[in-house]
């Protein structure tokens, strides 16, 4: 309804540079020579007291001299200068800063003080920053260069945020060359205010930008990462570079899993929650826009290969394997069609050699067959300048079938001088051309990945994900009773309590603190057993010698407990040792033995991880990562990434394992991560898994005190599906409704609700005339994050099918204590008080968020709107706006 928040520093009406200056290389001077060259539309002003003219403007002593009002300002002085100067400006009524001085948090107590100095001026007057240490904003659209980058940039529909500097400008510098244009750059700098969530909710709404492009160094506030990351993705295609993929140290490890997973794993498996992509060069960067951008529809990760010679076919290949990409196999129907129209000696099979003499009438005839066989999901076209090709025919035949079906249709066209024609008509036509085949294959794989990751961002877990609930009190009382103890390390058998409460099967464990008591024990579980040293100091027991198996008899158990007590004393002899855990011998002769932990990532919060298990489990490096919460498709892409993932169907003579089993343990894993935010690092090693089913032979749980939060589930970088908010409501006539939070795969029902609205009640709610959502549209309604907005539906089902009949909605404000609703109920359902009931859901879920204030914008018209917010108590006044317009709000 209202414009964003940040368009003030994004798109201003006018801008004031402090600092500008007429001397020559001087940040200032580059920053205002940059704005008059972009041939800004708005106000432009110079500050600078020494002055009365910069670069032929006239110059400002102070921004109080400027008369007309000023959104924008760009800061270039000292930084000892810049909290007055945002003092100054925030008596002035700007809006938005960009601090392109450096010198401030980077540098140290002095600088972190002048940055909180900055920051408390800017907060008081509601002023926006970017930066401090950047190069600049653009928006080459509307002629906006604040930034002190040598030379501007191209109007296009890229937008790129970088937490570089020297990137952005070597990447515009490449840009330029290569005919890429932008619709925004940020270098976000320090990012002590506006982050890359912010900036990137506003290239969200932003029009103007199709694909938006990422260089990130470091995340802060990974909710908000997350959230906004999730949010862009589902609208448009996101591809970023991660830097600082490999970490130069570590910490000491108190698990396996915490040895197995380095930070940039949980980044990974976080982008790929959110259904990005993620690149390693800027080219690639580049490369992968382009193709997502092309009207390309991935599908899957099957590629084939059409090619007039054998090498670049074999090239391709190669690097499809290395890439985990499937060389497609074609089905009989293309082996046929093919034959039909290739020559004999073609290849018959994939890649398609169609020969070095091929003409474009053999491209056409088997690119078509490759883009139309249900096996393939995209095809790379490969020509060498032979004697008799005429690269620029077959050129246009390949692009005329780029143009003709939605699968993606890569080309390589190898060679120089020959081919140099038809890349001038692949770049006019926007189609992806490559000069050898290994990047184009690359450019696949992202196109892959792209279509993989979305589902996964399709993917709304609830937090308990079996109908049998855990005991969630039962495992807390363990972890407190532990804490209490002043203990973070939880016991073998309490590790083990806590997972018998989310009801994972564990190996029956009992504890001995004498050899009579070992032997007692093992007499009573039956022979053979296991023992293992009970110590929440020691976490790799086998290496401290903690770890007796496969023991058959009395004379047995005795010796290994004094075995096991001397040499705990010898290896770790300032261990706390609580007795001999003895549990029996698990013998599985088709069990393969698994890992899954959890660890805290200090940016994503918890990570599940999997993979192989066993005493070689850091050897081996089997270990694959996932955010919770899952679900079985989540659980089930966990579990297909691994090597392990091999020997879990039948196997030499051993029969396939139970997967359900195993998919169940996963799920309840998860349910542990939503459900115990004081768990911070959890292994269960081995988890023996057969064709019966799953057993925790062993397992170790490392805790922590965590304040209680009014958010249940803060903890976590993805917010689950809210099945608290689910309740069941009977109107006055009996008709029975379901208010409930929505999910992405009512799309279709919202479609209809809206459809069904009268025009008068469209308009209400829309304030304009909305005959039909649009899909971006219905994916920003149906797929939100339910950490920072809230829609509940009200639905009942009539003839066996669902049916919406009202949704009620806000999404929280910048400030985190107020949010904006919104409300609509279907024609026939108004006088029944489902908008009241509606509502009074809405503003309790939003006062359980923390929020304070809810506020909304009413047609002055909207009269039953207007009587409801009287009758629930909201303040109403005219907006300052626009008068046909009702602001209302209520103090929650």
């Amino acid at each position: 309804m209202s414009k964003h928040y940040l368009t003030s520093l994004f798109s201003p009406s006018s801008v004031a540079v402090f600092g500008a200056s007429d001397r020559v290389d001087s940040v200032g001077q580059i920053v205002f020579h940059n704005m008059l060259e972009g041939g800004f539309k708005g106000g432009l002003y110079p500050i600078n007291s020494r002055v009365a003219e910069v670069q032929g403007c006239k110059a400002y002593a102070a921004i109080s001299e400027i008369e007309a009002e000023v959104e924008l300002v760009v800061i270039a002085t000292p930084p000892k200068t810049v909290p007055d100067i945002i003092e100054e400006c925030g008596k002035h009524g700007v809006k938005a800063a960009v601090i392109i001085t450096a010198g401030f948090g980077e540098i140290g107590a002095e600088g972190q003080e002048l940055e909180r100095q900055v920051l408390v001026n800017a907060a008081r007057y509601g002023i926006r920053l970017i930066g401090p240490n950047c190069l600049g904003v653009m928006r080459p659209s509307i002629g906006l260069n604040a930034t002190f980058n040598n030379g501007g940039a191209n109007a296009g529909n890229l937008a790129l945020v970088s937490q570089s500097g020297a990137l952005c400008t070597a990447i515009l510098d490449w840009a330029q060359i290569n005919d890429v244009g932008f619709s925004s750059v940020v270098s976000m700098g320090s990012s002590a205010d506006v982050d890359f969530g912010e900036t990137l909710d506003y290239l969200v709404s932003d029009s103007n930008t199709q694909s938006i492009l990422l260089y990130i160094e470091g995340i802060r506030e990974s909710r908000r990462f997350m959230s906004s990351l999730r949010a862009a993705a589902r609208v448009k295609p996101v591809i970023l570079i991660k830097v600082g993929r490999h970490e130069a140290g570590s910490k000491a490890a108190m698990s396996h899993t915490a040895s197995l997973v380095g930070s940039d794993d949980a980044f990974d498996a976080a982008v790929r929650r959110a259904g990005v992509v993620r690149v390693e060069t800027v080219t690639q960067l580049f490369s992968a826009a382009k193709a997502l951008s092309c009207g390309f529809h991935p599908s899957g990760n099957r590629l084939a290969i059409v090619t007039n010679g054998g090498g670049p076919g074999v090239m391709a290949t190669d690097r499809a394997s290395d890439l985990g990409l499937v060389m497609a196999n074609l089905s009989d129907t293309t082996i046929t069609r093919l034959n039909e129209v290739l020559p004999p000696n073609w290849s018959h099979g994939n890649p398609v050699d169609i020969i070095g003499d091929a003409q474009a009438d053999r491209y056409q005839h088997a690119v078509a067959a490759c883009l139309e066989d249900p096996n393939v999901d995209g095809v790379l076209t490969i020509l060498t300048p032979q004697a008799m090709t005429k690269p620029l025919e077959a050129a246009q035949v390949v692009i005329e079938l780029a143009n003709k079906y939605s699968k993606p249709l890569l080309t390589c066209w190898m060679g120089e001088t020959q081919v140099a024609e038809s890349r001038k008509l692949f770049a006019h036509s926007k189609k992806p051309n490559f000069r050898t085949p290994e990047p184009a294959v690359e450019v696949f794989s992202y196109l892959s990945d792209y279509y993989s990751n979305q589902k996964l961002l399709m993917q709304m877990p609830e937090p308990l994900s079996h109908h049998v609930a855990p005991d969630v009190e039962g495992a807390r009382m363990v972890i407190e009773g532990a804490l209490m103890d002043k203990r973070k390390v939880l016991s073998e058998m309490e590790s083990k309590a806590v997972l018998a409460a989310f009801h994972i099967p564990v190996a029956q464990t009992m504890v001995a603190r004498s050899p009579n008591e070992a032997l007692l024990i093992a007499q009573q579980l039956g022979f053979p057993v296991a023992m293992k040293v009970n110590s929440r100091d020691i976490t790799h027991k086998s290496d401290a010698g903690g770890v007796k198996l496969n023991l058959g008899n009395a004379q047995a158990v005795r010796a290994a407990y004094h075995e096991i007590t001397e040499n705990i004393k010898k290896n770790r002899p300032g261990a706390h040792m609580d007795g001999i855990s003895i549990q029996p011998m698990i013998v599985k002769a088709n069990g393969r033995e698994l890992m899954v932990g959890v660890i805290c990532d200090p940016v994503f919060g918890p990570v599940i991880t999997f993979g192989a298990g066993g005493t070689m489990v850091e050897v081996m490096g089997d270990a694959q990562v996932t955010l919770p919460p899952l679900n079985s498709f989540l659980a089930r892409d966990l579990i297909n990434r691994t090597n392990v993932s091999r020997l879990l169907g039948a196997f030499r003579h051993m029969p396939p394992v139970n997967m359900e089993a195993l998919e169940s343990v996963l799920l309840r894993v998860s349910e542990m991560v939503c459900e115990l935010p004081m768990l911070t690092e959890m292994d269960i090693n081995p988890l023996i898994l057969d064709e019966h089913g799953v057993l925790a032979a062993d397992a170790r749980v490392v805790v922590e005190f965590k304040q209680p939060s009014a958010d249940r589930y803060s903890h976590m970088a993805i917010y689950p599906y809210p099945t608290h908010l689910v309740n069941h409501w009977q109107l006055a006539d009996g008709m029975d409704i379901t208010i409930r939070p929505i999910r992405p795969e009512d799309a279709e029902l919202v479609q209809e609700f809206v459809r069904n609205l009268s025009e008068q009640s469209r308009f209400f709610r829309f304030m304009n005339s909305v005959q039909e959502l649009s899909q971006a549209m219905l994916v920003r309604f149906t797929q939100i994050d339910y950490s920072r907005e809230m829609a509940l539906i009200a639905v009942t089902e009539i003839q066996g099918k669902e049916v919406e009949l009202g949704v009620a909605r806000f999404a929280i404000n910048p400030d985190g204590e107020s949010c904006e609703f919104a409300l609509a109920i279907a024609d026939n359902m108004h006088g029944k008080g489902l908008g009241q009931r509606l509502m009074t859901t809405l503003m309790e879920s939003a006062k359980a968020k923390g929020l304070k204030v809810i506020e909304g914008e009413v047609l002055k018209n909207n009269t039953d709107m207007l009587h409801l917010m009287d009758r629930m108590g909201f303040d109403v006044c005219t907006s300052e706006d626009d008068d046909s317009i009702k602001a209302v709000r209520k103090v929650l």
